[in-house]
């Protein structure tokens, strides 16, 4: 969903798992679907951690459990390797997550987020630490994300990081825009180039 990025303040849902691939994030067998609907792929994220095998929900998973909610999803080190499929930040983006946090991301999984209006947010280990910690003490805990100033704040903690961001990807997100609106909005300096380049 093509949203306006600009600070977003939220309860967490905690994944402290590591090497979590695309492939748990949304398996190969969803692939086949030809329309991106944001219901359908947003209620298959971790389809197979999700949901036992009769279909019935793993009540031990952390999606299925009321305790944790909000908007932000807090995973381990190196999240979104293996495949390139951008159908993983669908989920993601479908499920309603609006920011994932780790301490490392798969480059192409990572933009592939960006690409869909959810912000990666790379933190230290011993951020992420704490966060978790944070987290599983009080799951009411909120996390402050703010684009604008690149920050990052356990509001339980009071501490903060910042964080890298491109800044055309920064400007695509504080606007709205994904990469066709970004061209559409400089359609006039476009054509004023091509006529100069012309002469």
């Amino acid at each position: 969903m093509k949203t306006k990025f600009d600070i977003i303040t939220s309860t967490c849902v905690p994944l402290p798992l590591e090497n979590v691939d695309t492939d748990q994030i949304i398996p190969a067998r969803f692939l086949k679907a030809t329309t991106r609907e944001e219901k359908f792929f947003g209620d298959n994220l971790f389809c197979d951690w999700r949901y036992n095998v009769d279909g019935s929900l793993n009540k031990d998973f952390v999606l299925n459990d009321p305790t944790y909610s909000g908007q932000i999803l807090v995973t381990g080190k190196n999240f979104g390797s293996g495949s390139s499929r951008e159908h993983a930040a669908w989920a993601i983006a479908g499920y309603g997550f609006r920011v994932v946090v780790s301490s490392f991301f798969a480059d192409i999984h990572k933009n592939n987020e960006l690409n869909n209006f959810v912000l990666p947010v790379v933190v230290s280990e011993e951020f992420l630490q704490e966060l978790f910690d944070s987290i599983y003490a009080n799951p009411k805990m909120e996390v402050e994300v703010n684009l604008p100033e690149q920050t990052i704040t356990n509001k339980a903690t009071g501490k903060s990081e910042n964080f890298e961001i491109n800044a055309y990807k920064k400007h695509c997100l504080m606007n709205g825009l994904d990469d066709i609106d970004f061209l559409l909005s400089n359609k006039n300096k476009i054509e004023q180039w091509e006529k100069k380049a012309s002469r």
